[in-house]
């Protein structure tokens, strides 16, 4: 969530410590705010694995605050979201603030907690769901409270939306008699997003392009975390005053979990970015994007993307997402997505003689140099600027030449550009050697993993883990197949 190395500090926190009477405990959870600021900001390693070690620093310094801060996370809501008086709490506001269920209501569902099942059936673009912009708990409500001041001086609030929608949420939850308590009461109270693993569990996804993935969103909130702790201890407004005493680590990564997994942009005079109450409480499936916004009625409406019939669960499309994505955002995989890719690096090398007309070529058809390539889910998995990029890493000095002058360089990215057999082959060996390369970096096998996801005896983080793991897998098998029809020539 948010991507910022550069730490901006507002004036106040580079004062020295101010003349407050500190406990030991106190003390130490200053001294160790301060080292996880340092660590945290420390620029992202190359290697996945020395960033793994940072990781391990940074995991033992929050380990340690969360020790400290356990009397101070906050009790201000129920304590389990899925009780029929919070439900009907719920629906009881939202109904009464001009929101429309219809023909559903919200139930648990086996491996989803809470979802929305259909009460009778349902024809395909029906309006099941209307939540007027009032209930939205949005950055704009946010600019009208008590934060719009602190918005208004510090960067990180102001260049941020999804910062300050998660500091905004935990001034309503820690206020008590917020206009949205009912809401947040519904909220889940753990996510499984990658800021609630440990490294052990994270260290399943040792060879996985998203293991970097995932330690750049930690790093990033537990700087976060650090800079408005800093912020709140160290200021005299009314935000500060309200949230010093109770600000924690696991406070704030279950705000940046929930807008997360539930933020949406609204397209209101501009991107409204918005949690959405009602609708948020959907699940995925493979579709198409059925929620729009009713510039005249003023609300988000959510059509039935398909048929459902009565007892089922009515799902929404997130949008075209890799499971990648929805892991370290959204805290969950989706084994059948329709759109998962994996993504591989490939990069000329600076000793290559030939590394300045490579790269002269590679600008022609705006490729990078160094980039993450995509492959995708399904029967055509090499996109053409991964095809032309390996065309081009495998070329000789005179069709580099060809290329280089020709009108027609954009041939490159189609499959049946007319190019010598014996290049065509050679880039196409190197996809397939490169693809059991990467399949050769995972500690285990895909049918290791399938037979720890059937018999699912590991912690939920770490098996979620292992189902990442093996949709990259079988998107890499499934493209070894397709490559193989290349090689054989």
């Amino acid at each position: 969530m948010g991507r910022k190395n550069k730490i901006n500090r507002p004036p106040q926190l580079a004062k020295a410590k101010t003349q407050r009477n500190l406990t030991p405990a106190q003390r130490e959870l200053e001294e160790l705010v301060d080292k996880l600021l340092r660590l945290s900001t420390i620029p992202q390693q190359q290697n996945v694995l020395k960033s793994l070690e940072n990781q391990k620093e940074i995991s033992n310094i929050t380990e340690r605050v969360k020790t400290l801060e356990i009397g101070r996370d906050a009790k201000n809501s129920v304590d389990n979201r899925a009780t029929s008086a919070t439900v009907d709490n719920f629906m009881k506001w939202a109904l009464e603030n001009g929101a429309k269920l219809n023909g559903c209501s919200i139930q648990e569902f086996e491996g989803y907690e809470l979802g929305i099942k259909a009460d009778v059936d349902i024809e395909q673009s029906t309006l099941v769901i209307a939540v007027p912009r009032k209930l939205m708990m949005s950055v704009e409500s946010a600019k009208q409270s008590i934060l719009k001041e602190l918005i208004e001086k510090d960067k990180i609030l102001s260049s941020m939306p999804n910062v300050t929608l998660a500091i905004f949420l935990l001034l309503e939850k820690f206020k008590g008699d917020s206009f949205w308590k009912s809401y947040i009461d519904i909220l889940p109270k753990v996510y499984t997003t990658v800021l609630f693993f440990s490294v052990e569990e994270l260290e399943e996804l040792k060879g996985s392009p998203t293991l970097e993935l995932a330690l750049r969103q930690i790093k990033s909130i537990s700087r976060q975390y650090a800079y408005f702790y800093k912020l709140f201890a160290t200021s005299d407004d009314p935000v500060s005053k309200l949230m010093r005493n109770r600000f924690t680590y696991n406070e704030y990564c279950w705000a940046v979990s929930t807008v997360m997994t539930r933020q949406n942009t609204v397209p209101f005079q501009e991107d409204y970015h918005a949690l959405i109450p009602l609708w948020d409480m959907c699940n995925h499936t493979n579709g198409t994007i059925s929620t729009a916004y009713n510039p005249v009625l003023d609300r988000s409406e959510c059509l039935a993307l398909k048929n459902f019939k009565a007892g089922e669960q009515l799902f929404i499309f997130y949008g075209s997402r890799s499971n990648a994505d929805l892991f370290v955002h959204n805290g969950f995989v989706y084994e059948d997505n329709d759109y998962d890719v994996y993504w591989m690096r490939l990069g000329i090398s600076k000793s290559d003689p030939l590394q300045e007309k490579r790269n002269r070529l590679l600008d022609k058809l705006s490729i990078s140099s160094t980039s993450d390539f995509s492959i995708r889910k399904g029967a055509k998995p090499i996109d053409g600027q991964l095809l032309a990029f390996l065309r081009i890493f495998n070329m000789n000095e005179d069709q580099l030449d060809h290329w280089i002058t020709s009108d027609k360089s954009g041939d490159l990215e189609y499959i049946d550009c007319a190019l010598d057999t014996a290049l065509e082959t050679k880039s196409w060996c190197f996809l397939q050697a490169r693809l059991k390369l990467l399949l050769s970096t995972y500690k285990t096998t895909l049918e290791e993993d399938e037979k720890l996801i059937a018999e699912a005896r590991v912690s939920s983080n770490r098996l979620l883990a292992i189902k990442m793991r093996a949709t990259e897998k079988r998107i890499i098998r499934e493209t070894l197949e397709y490559v193989e029809q290349y090689t054989k020539h």
